[in-house]
């Protein structure tokens, strides 16, 4: 496996960033605390493995056979991973909705969760593109992928715990100007600097 602790620093930036996961995790938190936010958690981290078999399993016998195929898609990657850089750079700080103070079931919560990351174009995408780039096709793939899948899926927990733990301090820097506007273009500038990386590297 190639270039694993290159993955798993574009894996924790890509988990780090603002977007429709955190923002669940936080409200849920804000609603009834650390425990309240675990099922949702679950459900992101859950969702991470279904994303990750429908939309690489069979990509990465493709790019095993064709050369052709595998440039294409390290171009995408490191497109998409630019695009994303950009996109943040660009983004206002994240909106948190208000909260009621009532915490919701774990299980709609884990419901939540799974259906967010099943949905979550930038998941789908980076498993598409971007984990493909970090396999090395003259050994097992399915060991490789299921590590990579795993490493990214702890990651999510990991994080959004962290996320929820400090979420009262968290979500008030978020939402201020200053602090949504020093994280997202710090995000978006990794983002772009790993995005030419991969479209730069070789097989």
């Amino acid at each position: 496996m190639e270039s694993y602790l290159l993955f798993l620093v574009i894996a924790l930036v890509t988990v780090l960033s603002p977007g429709p996961g955190v923002i669940l995790t936080l409200t849920n938190t804000l609603r009834g605390g650390v425990i309240a936010a675990i099922g949702g958690i679950l459900g992101i981290s859950i969702g991470t493995f279904v994303v990750a078999a429908v939309s690489a399993s069979s990509i990465g016998l493709i790019l095993n056979t064709s050369l052709l195929a595998f440039t294409l898609m390290k171009y995408a990657g490191g497109a998409y991973l630019v695009y994303l850089g950009v996109k943040l750079w660009k983004s206002p700080s994240v909106v948190i909705h208000s909260v009621d103070g009532r915490g919701k079931r774990k299980r709609v919560q884990f419901l939540e969760g799974l259906t967010l990351q099943i949905t979550n174009p930038k998941a789908i995408f980076f498993f598409m593109s971007v984990l493909p780039q970090f396999i090395d096709y003259s050994s097992s793939y399915g060991g490789q992928f299921a590590i990579l899948v795993t490493t990214y899926s702890i990651l999510v927990i990991i994080i959004h715990l962290l996320y929820a733990s400090l979420a009262k301090v968290a979500c008030q820097w978020f939402i201020s100007q200053k602090g949504g506007r020093v994280l997202n273009q710090f995000g978006g500038a990794i983002f772009i600097c790993f995005g030419i990386g991969l479209a730069s590297a070789n097989r």
